[in-house]
């Protein structure tokens, strides 16, 4: 039996995380993104912790999967909301359990960090990821999201 270990991203997963994104803007909406932006990108996290941090899940010592969570201060609840965003997982390690194994854990994290909620975005068309985040527990809202880049 396979061992998971989820972990907090290091600077030396740089790399593999900015590949993992551009794997996966590709697989869910054909968009190419720059790789060397996104890796200054990715870098900018750890410069700057207060934008969030990343977790690696790794089995049997090989990384296999990743996510990012960055925080949104809510005055309705007094408190953070965590958002689950740049989740990638390995094609061979798929339907293993890497996501779940993640989701559980930034759960247990964000409770005892005191925050008062997990969020997340999905491509519209993507319906594997909506039946797994919908197994996992988690509601559909009730918004939409609007975005005008600057």
């Amino acid at each position: 039996m396979s061992t998971m270990l989820i972990r907090y991203a290091e600077r030396g997963d740089i790399a593999a995380i900015a590949e993992w994104n551009v794997a996966m803007a590709w697989e869910t909406e054909q968009k190419r993104l720059d790789l060397e932006l996104l890796t200054r990108g990715v870098a900018a996290v750890f410069d700057e912790p207060r934008r969030g941090f990343y977790l690696v899940a790794e089995r049997d010592h090989q990384a296999v999967g990743c996510l990012l969570i960055t925080h949104e201060w809510s005055d309705w609840r007094n408190g953070d909301y965590w958002w689950i965003q740049s989740v990638y997982v390995m094609p061979q390690a798929r339907r293993g359990g890497v996501f779940r194994t993640l989701y559980n854990d930034v759960a247990q994290r964000a409770k005892a960090a005191g925050a008062v909620g997990l969020r997340l975005y999905v491509e519209t068309e993507n319906q594997r990821a909506q039946n797994t985040y919908r197994e996992l527990g988690m509601d559909e809202c009730h918004y939409r999201m609007y975005e005008q880049l600057i």
